[in-house]
């Protein structure tokens, strides 16, 4: 078993926190204010439940990318580019929702991510089942989420 190296670990694991961090503060203020003067749909949790849940999912993510970095397999790279391309529609998501509050573009951005979650998953998966499968609470959050964003748009 490989030791672990904890730069690079923490290089992943903070750089995908401050990618969601930085989307956040793009998206402008009054997340909570905005979402709450909205119609939700059922099972809508409060708002201070998402950073809370986004923090966590961006360390299993960043985790799982520092586990793809350091294999050998030969689908090393075109995994860690999928990771890329999902982290860079997850960046734009709240800011299409917040500060454009484009549901309907948020809708279309939700879909996206959902299938290229589902995508990088079966790619970590070739390279790395453990990787794979800390991305799992990330695929169900995004698939309420997802519902979450649907139904607003719906509703209002």
């Amino acid at each position: 078993m490989k030791k672990t190296n904890l730069k690079i670990l923490l290089f992943f694991v903070i750089g995908t926190e401050l990618i969601g961090g930085l989307s956040g503060l793009l998206s402008g203020g009054n997340f909570s204010e905005f979402y709450q003067s909205l119609n939700q749909p059922p099972f809508a949790p409060p708002s201070w439940l998402f950073p809370v849940m986004w923090a966590i999912l961006y360390a299993l993510m960043g985790i799982s990318a520092y586990q793809i970095y350091i294999s050998n397999h030969d689908r090393k790279l075109s995994a860690l580019r999928l990771y890329g391309i999902q982290l860079a529609v997850n960046f734009f998501w709240s800011i299409i929702f917040f500060r454009f509050r484009s549901l309907s573009g948020a809708v279309f951005v939700i879909i996206l991510l959902l299938l290229l979650i589902i995508m990088m998953i079966a790619e970590f998966k070739k390279v790395r089942k453990s990787a794979a499968l800390l991305n799992i609470p990330y695929l169900l959050w995004t698939a309420f989420a997802s519902y979450l964003t649907i139904g607003i748009s719906i509703l209002n």
